[in-house]
């Protein structure tokens, strides 16, 4: 029997550029396209050195691994399917990406282990949220990311459909790529 094909990923820029990540095919998993995270990191700055990441419904990984190429000082990422964690694994070892901690778990239990009661709990200064669409995701994970956001932190959010500003979130950044809607938020008493 022949093994099963990957999928390939470029990393675009960093210590790691033009480095491959290989990842599964797996139900829901949507790759951002390499020009969103182009946009995405030239929003952030091609520089992220000292800041601290956190990957939800991390899939492939790319976001992470871009972010650790680009000296972000760690990533944490979250993924629940374990062929698609497997292969994070895999790249976390053939990168040799100390700084990564891949976690196999669902993004919601991540967030309620990681609460606000634990005082020495790690803030983030970005995190990228790209859930399985259509399964009101946003709705349940948005209200608990505060907690686990530093001070002047941002959420990337890639959906659907676009974000409307509310109480807590304001959208700073936004835009369109096929049917993929993504922004940029932070807290709105910052």
């Amino acid at each position: 029997m022949a093994a099963k094909k990957l999928n390939n990923l470029r990393i675009n820029a960093g210590v790691w550029r033009s480095r491959v990540i290989k990842f599964p095919d797996a139900e829901g998993l949507r790759p951002t396209p390499e020009r969103v995270r182009q946009t995405i990191f030239n929003w952030l700055g091609q520089d992220l050195t000292g800041l601290n990441c956190l990957d939800l419904f991390a899939g492939t990984g790319v976001m992470g691994f871009e972010a650790l190429s680009r000296n972000a000082k760690s990533a944490v990422m979250v993924e629940k399917a374990p062929a698609v964690y497997q292969a994070m694994l895999d790249n976390q070892s053939t990168l040799k990406a100390e700084r990564a901690q891949i976690l196999q778990m669902d993004a919601l239990s991540y967030l309620d282990k990681t609460s606000c009661l634990d005082k020495t709990q790690q803030l983030f200064d970005v995190i990228f949220l790209d859930p399985p669409y259509n399964q009101g995701w946003l709705d349940k994970v948005l209200p608990k990311l505060p907690a686990h956001l530093a001070p002047q932190g941002v959420v990337y959010v890639e959906a659907e459909y676009a974000l409307a500003e509310d109480a807590v979130w304001q959208v700073f950044k936004h835009s369109k790529a096929g049917n993929v809607f993504y922004h940029l938020l932070k807290l709105r008493d910052e």
